[in-house]
């Protein structure tokens, strides 16, 4: 029986919260092993490669002048700094934690939207957006006994994936999305080259090792490939908290591969940043039913 598109999309997000939280997971057993920075690096660098076949397949690659554009700029910087904010605090912070924090994404997103494109929110979705930090202030518990100053970094990752979300609106249409891609991951690899001194030097890879880097940087792909087959299918406002399904794959591989127990914080803290995400999502969708119909906006170019 033929799924509908709603029913696609959902499918489609599932799947790609799904590779994103087992490439988590993965990188949470190397963080063990192999400093933060070799892992930025080696999995950057095959990311790179597999972005770059697929873009050089579907003729999304430019010229590199094309970096020169400050928003591009921006969204690199912002990717650079998520994904070492990221790594340094899930290598110290449980699996499901760091994934409960990063519910609070949408919801960044959303006012960053407000404070810096000037684009309306009403005082429902701020109300919800003030829920969901208070959300995210319960999780990592300041000034509590169980607080650990790397939850922050979680927390700065959400911020700097705000920004790189943010620019990314604002990027000429005209630069495919896989261009992007492509030299962001690059980014994000010769990061993690030039942190590796800093970062306790290089430690010997294993064949092991390799293989793991090699399985999550694929599964890095699958997240992305399927989160943009979502976002072509059916409704965002019915696909997009789909994406919530990451926290429950997080719960079930910390307590699997790390034996994590959620405790009542971070459950009630989840909670409340996943339903202040859910409300802001029907608010836009009760927001876009009361617009008259207009012309759809460009699309980007693949």
């Amino acid at each position: 029986m033929a799924l509908s598109p709603n029913l696609r999309g959902a499918l489609f997000m599932s799947l790609s919260m799904a590779g994103f939280t087992f490439n988590d997971s993965i990188v949470k057993l190397l963080t063990g092993e192999l400093s933060v920075a070799q892992v930025m690096f080696l999995r950057g660098v095959i990311a790179t490669l597999l972005i770059y076949l697929l873009a050089r397949h579907r003729s999304a690659l430019r010229p590199l002048r094309n970096l020169r554009n400050p928003w591009v700029a921006l969204r690199i910087g912002g990717e650079v700094g998520g994904t070492l904010t990221f790594l340094i605090g899930l290598a110290n912070v449980p699996l499901a934690n760091a994934s409960a924090i990063l519910q609070a994404l949408p919801l960044a997103v959303t006012m960053g939207a407000a404070l810096f494109l000037a684009e309306p929110v009403g005082w429902r979705r701020w109300l919800a957006i003030l829920a969901g930090f208070i959300g995210v202030l319960i999780i990592i518990r300041p000034g509590l006994e169980g607080f650990s100053p790397y939850a922050l970094m979680i927390v700065g990752t959400v911020i700097f994936a705000s920004a790189r979300d943010i620019a990314t609106r604002k990027v000429d249409p005209a630069i495919p999305s896989l261009f992007l891609s492509t030299v962001t991951a690059a980014s994000v690899a010769v990061a993690g080259l030039l942190l590796i001194p800093a970062m306790g030097g290089w430690r010997p890879v294993n064949a092991l090792q390799l293989g793991q880097i090699a399985v999550a940087a694929c599964l890095l792909l699958v997240g992305y490939q399927f989160i943009i087959m979502a976002m072509r299918e059916g409704e965002i406002s019915f696909i997009a908290p789909f994406r919530y399904t990451s926290f429950l794959w997080a719960v079930l591989l910390g307590f699997l591969l790390f034996g994590e127990i959620p405790d009542l914080f971070m459950i009630i803290g989840g909670a409340i940043v996943i339903a202040s995400g859910i409300y802001t999502l029907y608010r836009e969708r009760i927001k876009s039913s009361q617009k008259p119909a207009s012309r759809a906006p460009p699309r980007h170019s693949p």
